[in-house]
Formats: structure tokens, sequence, C-alpha cells
């Protein structure tokens, strides 16, 4: 009998930390999850003439897409262009009367 209450004695003292990481799991893992997978559905959808800005703040349009290399040729004015890595495209920028809801 006196081992039941312990067994139960432990159990209840790994509930807060059980209630812990299902509240991590919930307010950080997943969320971070589901904007991945947005981020990485808007790279694969990219396409010649969107307008994007990369994660160091460069304005563009891409000009090229070097799918077996994972590069992308940005076009930033008139004579210049600049490769960059897909992974380093932040966000792409919408037209005017695009659907605020495909973000």
């Amino acid at each position: 009998m006196n081992y039941l209450f312990l067994a139960q004695q432990s159990m209840l003292g790994l509930l807060p930390f059980v209630a812990m990481i299902v509240i991590i799991w919930f307010l950080i893992i997943r969320p971070q999850k589901k904007r991945q997978k947005e981020h990485n559905t808007m790279l694969e959808e990219l396409k010649i003439g969107d307008k994007v800005i990369t994660n160091g703040g460069i304005n563009g349009v891409v000009a090229n897409i070097k799918a077996d290399k994972n590069i992308v040729t940005i076009k930033v004015s008139d004579n210049v262009k600049i490769d960059f890595f897909k992974s380093t495209i932040a966000t792409k920028i919408l037209k005017t009367g695009e659907n605020e809801n495909q973000k």
C-alpha cells in the first residue's frame, strides 16, 4: 500500500512538467512549424516576375530561378541583378488587389 502511494505522488510530481511541455508545444513549436510550412510553400510557388524582399531587406523582382541549385536571380534595378539562395527570400510582395489571406 505504501508503494502505491509513493507511485501516485511521483506521478503527480511529473504533472507540472507534462503541462509545461504541452503549453510550450501549443504556444511556440506548433505556430513556428506552421509559419515554416507557409514559407516553404511560398518559396515553391515563386515564379519569374514576382516582387520579393530578401532577409537582408533588398527589394526586387525575380528575374531567373535555377531550381537545381536553389538560386534566385533578383533584378534590383535596370542594370543590377543579384543571385541569392532561395532560402534567403523573406516574403513575396502582394500586388494591389490581391487577397490579404494569401500571405
